[in-house]
């Protein structure tokens, strides 16, 4: 099992806001089960997202689901 850590933020101008923050941890046994465990926990399950993977970060954009926020998944 390995430790993902997570933040949750709203956007401005498709970037980044971090006018408020969510920030937690999960564990699982890939990317994708922490991905689902992380986005259940914040009620985002069932979202479409743009997904962008930079190696030990993945982003995902809410923003096609007409939600302007975006959830960093880091793996520790």
């Amino acid at each position: 099992m390995t430790k993902y850590s997570f933040e949750y933020t709203d956007t401005f101008g498709g970037e980044a806001n971090y006018s408020w923050v969510k920030r937690g941890e999960v564990t699982a046994k890939s990317f994708i089960a922490a991905s689902r465990k992380v986005k259940k926990e914040l009620g985002l399950t069932g979202l479409k997202a743009n997904r962008s993977d930079f190696g030990d970060m993945v982003s995902l954009d809410f923003s096609p689901s007409g939600i302007c926020t975006i959830l960093f998944i880091n793996w520790s």
